[in-house]
């Protein structure tokens, strides 16, 4: 859902990403791609202790922070890459979230954005769950964003589409996930580049 999207990319030379902010990084998951992939720095932050826990034991984080993506608390104007993955679909609003990814923003930087592709979440209806304490099920809240909407909170940000993927179920993940043959060639995430001009002022 969105590793097989960042090996796509093809406007950032990861290993020349000095400091990487991961909003939202949950578990580490995209933090440990980022490092495999050269990123020198690593600060990541999340609303969720536990899933700091998980990713504090992948040993790729600089600084890892309880903090909301859309007040992250890190140093504005510092970062030549921001990533956020999974995550849009929880948000009532994305301009905060592009306006926060703008203020950690230094001059060039790119922010990449991976989520459930809207069309996904309209034919499925699946939302994020999990068991809660007492074993029942629990959904989080999620919220469709058409691109048109990436769009707008991106550009009055300050950012600029750079680069845009889909990814729709295929072979690969009916050979991982059988029960999804119901929804083969269904996109089911998205990847997009926002990059801001190099001369840009915060």
């Amino acid at each position: 859902m969105d590793l097989w999207l960042l090996d796509q990319v093809r406007t950032i030379d990861w290993a020349g990403a000095r400091r990487a902010a991961d909003l939202g990084c949950g578990t580490g998951r995209t933090g440990s791609w980022l490092r495999a992939h050269g990123v020198r720095r690593i600060d990541g932050i999340d609303l969720t202790p536990e899933m700091l826990d998980r990713a504090r034991r992948r040993g790729v984080f600089d600084h890892l922070a309880v903090a909301d993506v859309c007040g992250s608390g890190l140093e504005a104007g510092t970062y030549d890459l921001v990533t956020t993955s999974l995550v849009d679909e929880h948000l009532s609003d994305l301009q905060p979230l592009y306006r926060e990814s703008a203020r950690l923003a230094c001059a060039g930087a790119a922010h990449v954005v991976v989520g459930f592709h809207p069309f996904f979440i309209m034919k499925a209806g699946m939302p994020t769950h999990f068991n809660g304490p007492d074993g029942q099920p629990l959904a989080i809240e999620t919220h469709v964003h058409l691109f048109s909407e990436h769009v707008q909170a991106a550009l009055a940000a300050g950012w600029l589409l750079a680069e845009m993927h889909e990814q729709v179920i295929d072979e690969r993940w009916i050979e991982k996930k059988p029960k999804w043959e119901v929804y083969r060639d269904v996109p089911v995430s998205f990847l997009a580049v926002w990059r801001r001009e190099p001369n840009a002022a915060r």
